[in-house]
């Protein structure tokens, strides 16, 4: 009996070191290409990532129909994170552990793109996230980069210090106040850019009031920021706070200019918020009516029925990088392909990606400025009309 269990033990220890060989082993062994995605398919999130995970996969499709990538098809495995920071983690475990996947793409949120940070080095697969902002997401408070995190948008730092910039220098504005989620890394990281950049321009921060995830009454924030009186009001966060403040702050008699960032563009803002954010400007990464970007519009609206929200132009880019990383890398291993992703350049709607060997970041990628106008031909009424391409250094 002791000599069969030791016979068993051993067996099982051969098969276990076998079912551990690496993902980025399995998927460049296998015939089909194995994609990952993760993202919030419920909760507030739930518009972007539903939108994010629809778009990659036409352009997966996409890609098929022309040939696949290396001779083989390509095939997306996507979990829903739910917007939670734990549930992301998890999602990647399996995504590496359980089915093998060559890359990640996504998140679209912050915390959840740093959660994931150690995840993604224990498995040696890389992620690229789409509009995760926060610089820890790519570079540690050392200087270090993380090797297997990478994105396509810009950062927090340079988000704010273009709101901060562009309300100096382009509206005049002479005062500020911030109203800002203090449970989020998002909205803290744009706040201290924007008024650094504000005041190191000649203006003056004369509120700042906070609040967090989930609150809907803004009222006392804002009645101290409306005694304040400032020129414009900095709202860095995401669509639906956003409209529950912009629509309190105006029937409170605020008619300060508002600001925002990439948190706001969704079609539900403009339902939500209507007339409340007529005029106020964004901060966004592309131009909607770009040639390339009206390409993504017209093929996600014939295939879905709808205008596709942001995710759908940055994943593209991501998704373009990925490729290109293969192919450069001639392998779908893990390791191979977070090697290339530096080494290549794409052409992407939202702007020319090449990302940084010490950053991990998109390289001298600009702002577009956007205002909310009102619209002729949009159902909800409003539109994003593009003002002009702007850095801090303007």
């Amino acid at each position: 009996m002791k000599k069969l269990l030791s016979v068993l033990l051993v067996l099982i220890m051969v098969f276990s070191m076998a079912a551990c060989g690496s993902s980025g082993e399995d998927a460049a062994e296998s015939d089909v290409i194995k994609v990952g995605w993760i993202g919030a398919l419920t909760g507030d999130q739930a518009p972007w990532g539903t939108c994010e995970s629809q778009a990659l996969q036409m352009y997966i499709d996409q890609q098929n129909e022309a040939g696949g990538v290396l001779g083989k098809k390509l095939e997306l495995v996507k979990y829903d994170t739910k917007g939670d920071a734990n549930e992301s983690v998890n999602a990647v475990k399996r995504l590496i552990a359980n089915d093998k996947v060559c890359a990640i793409l996504g998140p679209n949120a912050s915390a959840a793109a740093i959660a994931i940070k150690g995840a993604l080095n224990e498995g040696k697969v890389p992620d690229i996230a789409t509009v995760a902002t926060n610089p820890d997401i790519t570079v540690n408070n050392d200087g270090s980069v993380n090797a297997f995190n990478f994105r396509v948008c810009f950062t927090d730092p340079y988000q704010g210090a273009v709101a901060g910039g562009y309300a100096a220098d382009e509206l005049g504005a002479k005062t500020a106040a911030v109203l800002y989620d203090v449970a989020s890394d998002y909205s803290q990281g744009f706040t201290q850019f924007f008024v650094e950049t504000f005041e190191a321009k000649g203006g003056k921060v004369v509120a700042q009031e906070g609040f967090k995830s989930g609150d809907t009454d803004f009222r006392p924030q804002l009645t101290k920021i409306k005694e304040a009186d400032p020129d414009v009001i900095l709202m860095p966060y995401f669509y639906k706070e956003v409209a529950l403040s912009a629509n309190q702050a105006r029937d409170l008699g605020i008619d300060a200019i508002l600001m925002g960032g990439d948190g706001w563009p969704s079609d539900t803002l403009f339902e939500m918020a209507g007339d409340a954010i007529n005029g106020s400007y964004v901060v966004n990464h592309f131009d909607y009516n770009d040639p390339a970007a009206s390409e993504v519009t017209a093929a996600y609206t014939e295939e879905y029925g709808s205008a596709p929200e942001i995710n759908a132009y940055m994943v593209h880019d991501a998704f373009q990088v990925l490729i290109a990383a293969i192919e450069k890398a001639g392998s779908a291993d893990s390791e191979a392909i977070a090697a290339a992703l530096t080494q290549v350049e794409v052409a992407g709607v939202t702007g020319t990606i090449k990302l940084g060997e010490d950053t991990h970041d998109p390289v001298g990628k600009e702002a577009a400025i956007q205002q909310i106008v009102p619209s002729d031909s949009a159902a909800d009424g409003y539109e994003y009309k593009f003002i002009m391409r702007y850095t801090p250094e303007n």
